[in-house]
């Protein structure tokens, strides 16, 4: 087999080789005058391959598009997408809306494709292929036990990232809860944890993804006001658009923890295990 870096994954498909003993397989990324993207893998392709790449831009997609069909003639084609922008775009809220995940999924050609937490696991029923996706979470709860926190507490901000932190702390013993909104009328809205007290806990903010971090940033300020020590960001998907980090740290947060299905400075935790575990036992 081997391992196809897309130029978004390039560190993290070298990471995954090295789990394997395997050697990336090099490719020439370029861009023509007119903006086209330009791939041209530097090997022949007579071996099954896995290509590793996430998709947080359009060109990024495209790039992909190229890998996949300059290895037309391998016996199998496995895709793996850490990241895969669109995801979020899983349903039509209005007449004439395109389904931009189902759209983006039908265009992947292979005979598997497998994701990482994955924002909504309906749109890996659109892919033309046997799809996976892996749970970085326990990772994320293993790094966090090896930060020796004294009290720490991992909170989802809304109840639709609960499987996540569960997950994550139940690994390491670490307690687990969210944060419930509360309308007491009109314009009057209270925002707490469900059921601890997080006075003097080292909090963990845990969601899949963080883009602009406005959620976020006003989670650490809530959680500061009710007496917590300190807090933490982690995260799958570190997306952090625009002054995401920036707004992160005026709120007052302590660390940013995220994964490699993004390469941003943030990601101390690299998901290679966990993907070159799943490709051993194909």
């Amino acid at each position: 087999m081997k391992i196809i870096a897309g130029p978004a994954s390039q560190l993290l498909a070298s990471r995954v080789a090295r789990e394997l003993n395997m050697e990336p397989t090099l490719c020439e990324f370029n861009r023509f005058p007119d903006g086209e993207v330009y791939t041209r893998i530097l090997e022949d392709i007579v071996d099954d391959v896995t290509i590793i790449q996430s998709t947080p831009t359009d060109a990024d997609l495209v790039s992909l598009l190229q890998l996949i069909d300059a290895c037309e003639d391998a016996p199998t084609i496995t895709v793996v997408i850490p990241y895969m922008g669109y995801a979020r775009q899983d349903k039509s809220f209005r007449s004439g809306e395109a389904i931009s995940a189902r759209a983006i999924a039908r265009t992947i050609h292979a005979d598997r494709v497998i994701t990482v937490n994955i924002h909504e696991k309906s749109v890996l029923e659109h892919f033309n292929a046997d799809s996976y996706d892996l749970d970085a979470s326990h990772l994320i709860g293993n790094y966090i036990r090896s930060l020796g926190l004294e009290d720490p507490l991992i909170i989802a901000p809304d109840k639709g990232a609960i499987a996540l932190a569960e997950s994550a702390a139940a690994d390491v013993g670490i307690e687990y809860d969210y944060l419930e909104k509360t309308r007491h009328s009109g314009d009057t809205v209270t925002i707490k944890t469900k059921n601890i007290d997080v006075t003097g806990k080292e909090i963990i903010l845990i969601d899949d993804m963080i883009a602009t971090g406005g959620t976020m940033a006003e989670s650490i300020k809530l959680l500061r006001s009710q007496g917590a020590k300190d807090v933490y960001i982690a995260c799958v998907h570190p997306v952090l658009t625009k002054n995401g980090v920036l707004r992160l740290y005026n709120a007052g947060v302590h660390e940013i923890i995220a994964s490699d299905t993004l390469e941003k400075a943030q990601s101390t935790i690299s998901v290679a295990p966990l993907i070159a575990d799943f490709l051993k036992n194909l």
